[in-house]
């Protein structure tokens, strides 16, 4: 069902291209949200985009910056979220449903701090958890952000880079 959706944006931004930069940001902000994550795989629509940016010239950096703004948004938001409504989370769903897991957020963002945060961006499952749980645990703020976005960045170039290197692999057979 989701890969049908994301064929749909992708035909989209193939024919208009003038909103790839607008959507890759959505996406990318709706996969780093908090609970929203759950809801909207965006990951194989970003890498489909990023294979149109080689295929139709699509100008990377204005997708990428945005795909990076996207995402470092949403864990901003995130982490205000965990910030702000602390342990009133766990009654949430889907954490209500599933009570190990802000412990084991806690003890993850104990084990590797800053570090866990580029390491949560790359993991769909963490994604979008590890900045609620920084919030919760009260990581500083600044310290936090650094990591957001230098990761947002970098997670960006990544999937984006990977559909385009790949479409690029592709043309050659």
């Amino acid at each position: 069902m989701f890969e049908h959706y994301s064929q749909l944006v992708i035909d989209f931004v193939r024919l208009h291209h003038i909103w790839a930069a607008p959507i890759v940001f959505a996406l990318a902000f709706g996969e780093s949200l908090a609970f929203i994550s759950l809801l909207i795989p965006a990951w194989a629509a970003l890498v489909g985009i990023g294979a149109l940016i080689g295929a139709s010239g699509i100008p990377f950096w204005t997708v990428w910056v945005a795909g990076a703004l996207g995402a470092a948004f949403g864990d901003w938001l995130s982490y205000w979220f965990g910030y702000t409504f602390k342990e009133r989370i766990a009654h949430i769903w889907p954490l209500s449903r599933h009570p190990d897991l802000l412990p084991r957020g806690h003890a993850f963002m104990e084990k590797w701090g800053v570090p866990g945060i580029f390491i949560g961006r790359f993991f769909g499952p963490l994604r979008a958890s590890v900045p609620l749980i920084a919030g919760i645990v009260e990581m500083p703020y600044w310290m936090f952000q650094f990591a957001n976005f230098t990761s947002a960045f970098v997670w960006a170039f990544v999937l984006l880079f990977f559909g385009d290197f790949g479409f690029n692999i592709f043309k050659m057979f």
